[in-house]
């Protein structure tokens, strides 16, 4: 085979590997790579105006596709930008390979221009983060780098000076890879405790988070055996909240329904694939006596670091279920299922009517009101992407996951900006899909280059800015702590005829009557579009009832009516199953 520069056969691999694209900002260190995309059919080059966008937006592809997604950056500044969408898509979960390219190798340790030392900056947020030396060097480099963001479902970076980039090597660069991963078994005496665990208790309550993707059915067959309600973390949300009979709603700092009661008024709480930080919110969190607990998870790390745990067990959730329904000997009541459907219910009517009165003549338009709405028009199959803050519970009530939709955010890094960058990369995976961004204002102003982008590869997704000229989040944060809202507010700014001035096509929205009529023709529009709702600031004020030792902290089960914004169409499905229980 012909010699050739190691950039031009790093890009050749990547292109093999199935990677199509590679987001970034051209630049110095980086060109030979650049270049090398420029003249190899198969995989393009997307220019993102911020280095932090291609981190997202390559996230956002690796975890809708579950393939390998590819970001990069030049020496420096430009590959320090990317940091935070590598935090975001290393915590969850997402293969991404970042290339970090590197001041002149025999420059490094000099003071020289634009030094930093990636290989130490980015090992936080990645399994695997080291330097090529020499391009025989880069054949080892890239095929850990790349088997290890599969193997481990995070971030790799490999360090890559541009004299290294342009040195000529042989190829190929790597071999086989293990793409196809098997699933772990788990180990059958846990399993047995398990099955007695679960027949020794009278009540039994499922909490479910991402890791019971691919396992639905056999949660739903459990839950049927045991008379069992089911709850979510926001990352379960899409897999198991619909057309489920059992589910009495999500826990957390932005949880509604009976979810929480369920967990602490249960004998057993069985975790299902979720690593959910909050242990305020679950039994035992808060040092006191509460129900026994087990966790199931593929990975053993996350066994017991949130909560004390009576047993834990490694493996797969859909096994670990198939393994232990044959165990079970011991009938369940209805009692406890049924007590907790009806709270459920109880629960969402509480909190629906003082948000849903009215609410087409109510100005500013409220944002549950937009929420609902986009619920309604959106394809059945429409990918959507939340910013951080207020549109986070905007998604988590009222956008209704149906087992095609998908729906995610920064769940686990929670940075502001993520929405719209992480569009872009679902859209250039799924280039026919709906795809729509729930951006905030703050976090739309923030990364608001991007729109650029959005226009230069004419990105079809849908940008729909909640605009209320405030950091809503943050000031309830600070209401809930007493202290006054200070630095949240800014002033109005017409995102639409920003939109407008960079070539987008954009509507502004201002009327409740004729928001579901633009807001249907604006989702109709071919290609790229920005729709400017203007909203409510006020939307999630405190009520008047809720004392701040009450809400202070948002430790108790008490707070969440704080963010008891309504709830769509979860209550009618609440109401169904309450009809469908047994007289």
């Amino acid at each position: 085979m012909a010699r050739t520069s190691f950039a031009q056969l790093l890009v050749t691999q990547l292109r093999d590997l199935g990677v199509e694209r590679i987001f970034g900002v051209v630049g110095d260190s980086l060109n030979p790579v650049v270049d090398a995309v420029r003249t190899t059919e198969g995989i393009e080059w997307v220019h993102v105006r911020n280095e932090e966008a291609g981190a997202f937006a390559a996230g956002a592809e690796a975890r809708l596709t579950g393939k390998l997604a590819v970001c990069a950056g030049s020496c420096g500044p430009g590959n320090t930008h990317m940091i935070q969408g590598l935090y975001d898509a290393h915590r969850d979960g997402a293969p991404v390979l970042a290339i970090a390219s590197h001041i002149p190798s025999a420059k490094i340790g000099t003071g020289f221009f634009q030094e930093t030392h990636p290989e130490i900056l980015f090992q936080e947020c990645s399994h695997f983060c080291e330097m090529v030396n020499s391009g025989a060097h880069g054949a080892t480099m890239l095929h850990i780098a790349v088997q290890t963001a599969i193997a481990k479902s995070g971030v790799s970076v490999l360090v890559l000076p541009g004299d290294v980039a342009d040195e000529e090597v042989d190829g190929p660069l790597t071999k086989a890879l293990a793409t196809d991963l098997g699933t772990v078994q788990p180990a059958p005496a846990p399993v047995g405790r398990l099955a007695e665990m679960i027949d020794e208790a009278e009540s039994v309550t499922l909490f479910t988070g991402a890791g019971v993707r691919g396992a639905r059915e056999e949660v739903l067959e459990l839950a049927d055996r045991i008379k069992s309600p089911i709850g979510h973390a926001f990352g379960g949300k899409e897999w198991m909240q619909y057309d489920n009979p059992y589910d009495v709603g999500m826990n957390g700092l932005l949880g509604y329904g009976a979810c929480y009661d369920a967990m602490h008024e249960a004998d057993l709480v069985i975790l299902l694939g979720t690593d959910f930080p909050y242990t305020e919110f679950l039994p035992g969190g808060d040092g006191k006596q509460g129900p026994r607990i087990v966790q199931i998870d593929a990975d053993a790390s996350r066994l017991g670091r949130r909560v004390g745990l009576d047993l834990a067990i490694h493996g797969d959730v859909a096994l670990t279920l198939q393994a232990v329904m044959p165990l079970l000997t011991a009938s369940k009541s209805h009692r406890f299922l049924h007590r907790m459907l009806k709270a459920h219910h109880k629960a969402l009517t509480g909190v629906v009517a003082a948000y849903t009165k009215n609410v087409e003549r109510m100005k500013p338009i409220h944002p549950e009101f937009v929420a609902a709405t986009l619920d309604d028009l959106a394809d059945d199959d429409a990918i959507f992407t939340v910013d951080t803050g207020m549109c986070n519970v905007w998604g988590a009530r009222y956008i209704t996951p149906n087992g095609k939709r998908r729906l995610f955010g920064s769940w686990h890094h929670g940075t502001m900006a993520n929405a719209m960058p992480q569009a872009i990369g679902a859209s250039m995976a799924f280039p026919d899909r709906q795809v729509i961004s729930m951006s905030g204002d703050g976090g739309l102003g923030m990364l608001m280059g991007e729109l650029l982008t959005v226009k230069l590869h004419r990105v079809n997704a849908k940008i729909v800015v909640f605009n209320n000229s405030s950091l809503g989040m943050v000031k309830l944060e600070m209401l809930v702590e007493g202290l006054p809202d200070y630095g949240t507010d800014h002033e109005q700014v017409d995102f639409a005829a920003i939109a407008q001035g960079v070539g987008i096509p954009s509507v502004r929205i201002s009327d409740p009557k004729k928001l579901k009529k633009e807001l249907a023709a604006a989702l109709a529009t071919p290609g790229p579009m920005l729709i400017d709702v203007v909203t409510d600031p006020d939307a999630l004020s405190m009520p008047p009832k809720i004392s701040a030792q009450q809400i202070r902290g948002f430790a108790t089960a008490s707070t969440k009516i704080v963010l008891g914004g309504g709830v769509g169409k979860m209550l009618g499905m609440a109401a169904t199953n309450i009809r469908n229980l047994p007289r």
